[in-house]
């Protein structure tokens, strides 16, 4: 078991940037992999960024170039720096972390965080 807690939302101007944490409950090294998707209003929900125990990342096609996500074990936290943000970023964030437990993976979300683009 594993929660998540994301902070870092809200209301940013377009062009601008974005930090987005998700603070896990245990050692992020004993999670398989964790990620962002977000979720915007009539659109299924979609893979941000995600990052795997032994580091390696992947980023959905809308971000590639201007997003990175990193690990900070200190404090058992992954982070989203999003740069050059459109309005069509507007969408609800979701932490979540994957873990293969007895050979089944388990997925877990934290409870999603607003951001918004806009002037």
């Amino acid at each position: 078991q594993v929660q998540l807690v994301e902070s870092g939302g809200g209301l940013v101007q377009p062009g601008g940037s974005l930090r987005l944490s998700c603070a896990a409950s245990r050692s992020i090294f004993s999670i398989d992999a964790m990620g962002w998707y977000r979720q915007a209003p009539g659109k299924e929900r979609e893979v941000v960024a995600a990052i795997t125990n032994t580091g390696v990342t992947n980023y959905g096609e809308d971000v590639k170039g201007r997003s990175t996500i990193s690990r900070d074990s200190a404090k058992n936290s992954i982070i989203l720096q999003m740069n050059r943000l459109k309005p069509e970023d507007t969408a609800v964030y979701y932490c979540s972390a994957l873990m293969v437990v007895a050979g089944s993976p388990e997925g877990f979300w934290g409870q999603g965080i607003q951001v918004t683009v806009s002037s």
